[in-house]
C-alpha cells in the first residue's frame, strides 16, 4: 500500500493563484513519487494538492466535516466524512505517514500544533514534517526556541520556501 502524505493549508487560494499552483505542483511531485495524499477535502490548497496527485495516478483522500457547508474537491478519490472538527483533525493526523504544512490561517496553525504536540507528548511516533513558506519560519522558530528552553525535543520540523525541496525532504525521509 502506498504511503500517505497529509497536507494542510488554506481553503482560500483559487486556480491561478501562486499558493494554489504551488500546492498543485506539490501534489504532482508526491503523486509522481508514488505517494497518496490526504487533505481536508475542500477547495484551495486541498483541491490543488488532490488534483496534482490524482493526475499522476495517486489516490487523493479528503477528510471532510459537515459544519463547513463547503464544496468538496472534485479531485478526491475517497471521502471520509467526520462528525466534528476534532474528529476530522484526528483522522487527518492518523492517516499521515508524513505531513506538509503549506500557507494557511488559524486552522492550519491548529493542525500543525496538534501534530507537533503529539510528537512532544510521545502520543505518536515522530514522522517527517515540513513547513513551506516564509510565514512558518518565524512561527516555528519562536516555538522551537521555547522547546529548547524547556529542554524538549526541537529542530525536527524542516522549513523551506522551495516546494521542490519540501517534497524532496518528505520523499527522502518517509
Amino acid at each position: 500500500m502506498n504511503k500517505i502524505v497529509t497536507v494542510f493549508g488554506s481553503s482560500v487560494p483559487k486556480p491561478g493563484d501562486e499558493e494554489y499552483e504551488t500546492a498543485y505542483q506539490l501534489g504532482k511531485i508526491l503523486g509522481k513519487n508514488g505517494f497518496n495524499v490526504c487533505t481536508g477535502g475542500y477547495q484551495g490548497i486541498m483541491d490543488a494538492v488532490s488534483k496534482g496527485a490524482s493526475e499522476m495516478g495517486s489516490k487523493a483522500i479528503g477528510v471532510t466535516v459537515d459544519i463547513f457547508n463547503a464544496k468538496v474537491s472534485s479531485h478526491i478519490n475517497e471521502e471520509i466524512c467526520c462528525s466534528s472538527l476534532f474528529e476530522r483533525i484526528e483522522k487527518l493526523v492518523e492517516l499521515g505517514d508524513a505531513y506538509i504544512i503549506l500557507q494557511g490561517g488559524t486552522g492550519t496553525l491548529v493542525e500543525l500544533s496538534i501534530v507537533w504536540e503529539m510528537f512532544n507528548k510521545n502520543l505518536m511516533n515522530e514522522k517527517p514534517i515540513a513547513c513551506h513558506g516564509k510565514m512558518w519560519k518565524n512561527l516555528v522558530g519562536i516555538i522551537d526556541d521555547r522547546m529548547k528552553f524547556e529542554k524538549r525535543k526541537h529542530g525536527f520540523i524542516y522549513l523551506t520556501e522551495n516546494i521542490e525541496y519540501c517534497a524532496e525532504y518528505i520523499v527522502s525521509n518517509i
